[in-house]
């Protein structure tokens, strides 16, 4: 009997697990430069004197899906796209370096440039890019920051830090929202790296499937759910036998 009820109880954990990872890719279906999180489930036996038939099912998050989403025309001159597989440096809460696709800019009052969510955004050597006041900015294809200063000439006051990952340094997905590779390392700035401006990346949520995936996933906890119910039916039934022995 507590081998049915364990192995409803992981699985209905298991389930809940990633209704919330939908979820969470459903309720940011909007957000500029989103990478869907990916989840699985893994059989994980149990190991003990006396349990050694016993599996319980855990969700493995599967990382991220790496296609990029659609592009969205702004024509705003602080919105850029990355190219392929590059990726913005910024700055995170927790004053590391830290990546995003997200490429919707703005200048604070203290004349950083940030991106609309408070990040500071990173040069290519790693420090923060200040704008002039009331200069007029502007993004070049390479990722030039430039300035013009209403009565004088334009100038350059910088050049966005586009990373490119490789398959021996990842990115992953921090608890802020933000990628970083799995060592902590910072990623070199790709002098190859192309921007499309004027152009944001959506996200690559898919709404549809997600919501087939909840609804199956809703339906598998329902599942588990009776499988306890019945443990609970049986169990009850066979006390009474018992007590009819008795």
């Amino acid at each position: 009997m507590d081998r049915l009820i364990y192995t409803a109880m992981t699985g209905a954990n298991a389930a809940a697990h990633r209704q919330s990872v939908l979820s969470s890719n459903l309720a940011n279906v909007s957000t500029n430069g989103f990478r869907a999180e990916l989840s699985t489930y893994r059989a994980v036996p149990l190991r003990g004197d006396g349990a050694t038939t016993r599996v319980f099912a855990l969700e493995a998050t599967a990382g991220y899906r790496d296609a990029p989403g659609p592009a969205q025309r702004t024509g705003r001159d602080l919105d850029a796209m990355p190219q392929g597989n590059s990726w913005f440096a910024v700055q995170g809460l927790d004053g590391t370096e830290a990546y995003t696709r997200n490429g919707s800019f703005e200048v604070s009052q203290q004349g950083i440039l940030q991106t609309t969510s408070g990040l500071t955004v990173l040069s290519d050597g790693g420090s923060p890019i200040n704008i002039p006041n009331n200069a007029a900015v502007s993004i070049g294809n390479d990722g030039t920051i430039s300035a013009q200063v209403p009565g004088q000439p334009i100038s350059t006051v910088g050049r966005l830090k586009l990373a490119t990952p490789t398959a021996d340094a990842p990115l992953k997905r921090g608890d802020d929202g933000l990628f970083r590779t799995a060592g902590g390392d910072t990623l070199p700035n790709d002098q190859n790296a192309r921007l499309m401006v004027g152009v944001l990346e959506g996200s690559n949520v898919n709404a549809v499937e997600t919501m087939v995936g909840m609804i199956q996933t809703a339906r598998q906890f329902e599942v588990q759910m009776r499988l306890l119910q019945t443990a609970e039916s049986n169990d009850r039934s066979a006390g009474q036998l018992l007590g009819l022995q008795g």
